[in-house]
């Protein structure tokens, strides 16, 4: 059974083609990593399951339902984490708590008070007075409280110094082994890609070239998946994209 499943989907920005008949499935319960070049539209397929985005052509569901007709169903059980705080810089974490929780049946006060403690958020300082590591945790910590079905990542390691990278990792390993949750993530760190991931996909020129296992990807020799396995299957899969482009 898949959770989210997006056919032949086709979206643009003015003149701009960004995909071009992207169709990728994400099961229940597997953590999903997507892959692919800056600009290739990884982002916008996170969009288009939020239901900011309506695709031009095609079909997205997510949980069965469409995100742009069933916006708040969807919404409820889904949990997404940006790739920057995307929020008011005078709001304070437990100020933007409680504008959260009315959207979400679901919020449990107790677990976002103890992903906070477990990832030393602050909690007395505004979002404009915090740095990039402790506004990503926040911002994890509020995409958990409701406990949602799906957790959609879009690049939430980028830029963080090691030992808070290494922090967020942990905690959405832990969200990941709670209970069966679908995960599908962007990240161009791919040493994040091979500890997280039980499937990738790569994305190139607006489809998804190549997806599967993430046993699938490992390199002739090795015993698991490696950053350098994956960097390998980005540049096979754009030079096979590139070519059926032509």
């Amino acid at each position: 059974m898949n959770a989210i499943e997006i056919t032949d989907v086709h979206q643009a920005y003015g003149r701009k083609r960004v995909l071009q008949g992207a169709t990728l499935r994400v099961p229940t319960g597997a953590t999903t990593v997507l892959l692919g070049e800056n600009g290739e539209g990884k982002t916008t397929l996170l969009r288009l399951c939020l239901g900011v985005l309506k695709p031009r052509t095609g079909t997205v569901r997510v949980l069965g339902l469409d995100p742009v007709r069933s916006a708040r169903r969807v919404r409820e059980q889904v949990g997404f984490v940006p790739d920057k705080p995307d929020v008011y810089g005078w709001m304070t974490v437990p100020e933007l708590f409680r504008f959260l929780k009315p959207h979400y049946p679901t919020w449990s006060e107790a677990r976002a008070k103890a992903i906070v403690a477990a990832l030393a958020v602050p909690t007395d300082r505004t979002f404009k007075h915090m740095s990039r590591g402790e506004g990503m945790k926040a911002m994890l910590a509020a995409a958990l409280a409701p406990d949602p079905e799906v957790l959609l990542l879009d690049e939430p390691f980028a830029g963080l110094d090691p030992l808070v990278r290494e922090e967020v990792l942990r905690q959405v390993i832990t969200a990941v082994g709670d209970r069966p949750r679908t995960v599908l993530c962007i990240t161009h760190d791919l040493d994040v890609a091979a500890r997280l991931a039980d499937r990738i996909a790569v994305l190139s020129k607006g489809v998804v070239v190549r997806e599967g296992p993430a046993s699938d990807f490992v390199a002739p020799r090795e015993e698991a998946v490696t950053p350098r396995a994956l960097r390998e299957a980005i540049a096979h899969a754009a030079g096979l994209a590139a070519v059926g482009a032509r």
